[in-house]
């Protein structure tokens, strides 16, 4: 299949996300109430009328942005499209790994927003607030970008966190140190390189007491192999067996997003289309930069859907 579905991870969330899906679709409907159930509480209330600020908290911007990505799905099968013949590969970035294995079948949406709960608040509790801090670093590719971040540390931790594209690179550790990447990539010839609002430094070796608090929770959760298969972030390849996927899941809480590597991952297996399924469009964004022959599409609205559905069924 040429045709792959990503998934997007924190930062794309929205007040208001998936609400015009609802109302539209029952079948988009019912995976809020489900993820409300299954967490106890409405976050869909706090998605559609909240405030931004508390929706950004980790912990609730985890399982609404699933609920909004398998929103979309739903309205999507709803249209007549199914996921095992019209794509070849699924992915997600971060947490939206998370997303793809649900619409792949390969987690319930109960079990995915209990995961990505508990996801979140270990991840926010892993390191006191202050301590760890991210940069974005544009201009340089990730060799350059990895070099600086290593030449920061000075016995702090600071790693290079997602490699997004050919021009954009976050490191991630102590807050100390990732000041001191900021300064050097500039130096370096970096066109911008700055510290992102975030709450926790995601994706280095500070994560490890969430990784401990995944390993557990995964443990408890069923996993089926996906319809399809997912390329997963640590690895930039393809994986299907389950207790793999599982064991990739635990180290990304501590490992590098090799997103630009597996857009080409799946570019070499031959997709030529990528899905941004849900909030935003930063993934198609990305995906643009890494590859500028692979044609994107964003289904977040209902009339995504309705022009995504109209256009594979005339494929």
């Amino acid at each position: 299949m040429n045709r792959a579905f990503v998934f997007p991870g924190q930062g794309a969330q929205t007040t208001g996300m998936g609400q015009a899906l609802a109302e539209a679709y029952p079948a988009s409907k019912a995976v809020f109430d489900e993820v409300d159930e299954a967490l106890g509480e409405n976050l869909s209330g706090l998605i559609w009328e909240g405030d931004q600020d508390t929706l950004t908290l980790t912990e609730n911007a985890q399982p609404a942005l699933m609920a909004t990505s398998l929103a979309a799905l739903r309205a999507l099968e709803a249209e007549g499209f199914e996921i095992s013949r019209a794509g070849g590969f699924v992915a997600g970035h971060s947490l939206g790994e998370y997303s793809a294995l649900a619409a792949a079948g390969a987690l319930s949406i109960a079990d995915t927003a209990r995961l990505l709960r508990i996801r979140g608040l270990a991840m926010q509790k892993a390191v006191p607030v202050g301590v760890g801090a991210m940069a974005a670093i544009l201009g340089l590719d990730y060799e350059a970008a990895r070099a600086v971040a290593v030449e920061a540390a000075q016995g702090e931790v600071c790693q290079a966190a997602n490699d997004n594209d050919p021009g954009q690179v976050v490191v991630s550790g102590h807050k100390a140190a990732v000041e001191r990447a900021v300064e050097l990539a500039k130096a370096r010839g970096a066109k911008r390189a700055v510290l992102l609002p975030v709450s926790a430094p995601f994706h280095c070796s500070l994560m490890a007491p969430a990784a401990e608090a995944m390993a557990a929770a995964l443990a408890e959760v069923s996993f089926a192999a996906p319809v399809v298969p997912l390329v997963a972030n640590v690895r930039a390849s393809a994986v299907q067996d389950p207790d793999e996927i599982r064991a990739l899941l635990i180290e990304q809480v501590t490992g590098a997003v090799r997103w630009r590597e597996s857009v080409l991952y799946m570019a070499a297996q031959g997709v030529t289309e990528a899905w941004e399924i849900g909030a935003g469009k930063a993934l198609s964004g990305m995906i643009r930069r890494i590859d500028r022959e692979m044609a994107c599409r964003a289904v977040g609205t209902p009339d995504d859907v309705k022009a995504a559905a109209e256009a594979f069924a005339s494929a």
